[in-house]
C-alpha cells in the first residue's frame, strides 16, 4: 500500500474514500492486513501529510480507528473522545482535517458496549465526566420514553442515536463542513463498530 500524497489525495472522491474504509474494514475482519512498510511511511510523511479521511471515534481501547479500517501512517486523521461526542475543539479539528488538509470524508463512529453511553444511560455523575456525559443525554432522552432503567438493547440504540445526533451537530454548528458537504467536496457519515466481531457498519 502506497502512502497518500497530494496527487493521490486530490484524485480521491468522497465515494472513493468511503469505499477505501469499507474495504479496509473487510481486510481487518478477515485478518488480511495490507502490506505496508510503516518505517518507510514515517519517512515519506515526514515533510507533509495528506489523509483522505477523518474519523471521530470513542477512546475505547478496543476501537483503534487506524487498525479497524486497516490504514497506514498518513492515511486518516483520528479524533478520539469518550462517547464520540462533538464539542468546539472536535469541530475545529475536523474543519482543519477537511478544509485545510484535504480529507474527503468525515466518519462519526460509535460502538457496541460503549462505557460512556452506558454511564449516560445510568445518570452517572463524577467530576468532569458529568459534563461530557451531558452531551450524550439528548440521545438517552430520545430512547428513554417509558423505560426507567434502559435494557441492553436500548443502550445500544442510544449509542446509534448518539452518532446520528453528533452528525446533526457537525452540520448545524460548522458552516464550513456543512457547505463542503453540500458542494460534494466531502461526505459526512455515521458508523457503528461491533466490539464482538470487528465489523464496521455504515449508517
Amino acid at each position: 500500500m502506497k502512502t497518500q500524497n497530494k496527487i493521490t489525495q486530490d484524485k480521491i472522491t468522497p465515494d472513493d474514500a468511503r469505499n477505501m474504509l469499507v474495504e479496509g474494514n473487510k481486510r481487518f475482519v478477515q485478518n488480511l492486513k495490507a502490506q505496508r512498510n510503516l518505517q518507510q511511511q514515517v519517512a515519506e510523511t515526514s515533510n507533509g501529510q495528506y489523509p483522505f479521511a477523518v474519523v471521530l471515534s470513542c477512546i475505547d481501547s478496543r476501537v483503534p480507528a487506524e487498525l479497524v479500517f486497516d490504514q497506514g501512517i498518513g492515511d486518516i486523521f483520528s479524533a478520539r473522545v469518550a462517547g464520540n461526542i462533538v464539542n468546539e475543539d472536535i469541530l475545529g479539528s475536523i474543519e482543519y482535517a477537511c478544509k485545510v488538509a484535504g480529507s474527503k470524508i468525515v466518519v462519526v463512529m460509535g460502538h457496541s458496549k460503549c462505557g460512556a453511553v452506558t454511564a449516560a444511560c445510568q445518570d452517572v455523575e463524577l467530576g468532569n465526566i458529568t459534563a461530557l456525559l451531558s452531551k450524550i443525554k439528548p440521545a438517552v432522552d430520545t430512547v428513554r420514553v417509558n423505560e426507567e432503567e434502559l435494557s441492553a438493547d436500548s443502550i445500544e440504540e442510544v449509542a446509534t442515536k448518539n452518532v446520528e445526533l453528533s452528525i446533526e451537530r457537525i452540520r448545524k454548528e460548522s458552516s464550513i463542513l456543512s457547505e463542503m458537504e453540500k458542494e460534494g467536496q466531502i461526505e459526512i457519515v455515521g458508523a457503528m463498530y461491533d466490539v464482538s466481531n470487528g465489523r464496521v457498519e455504515l449508517l
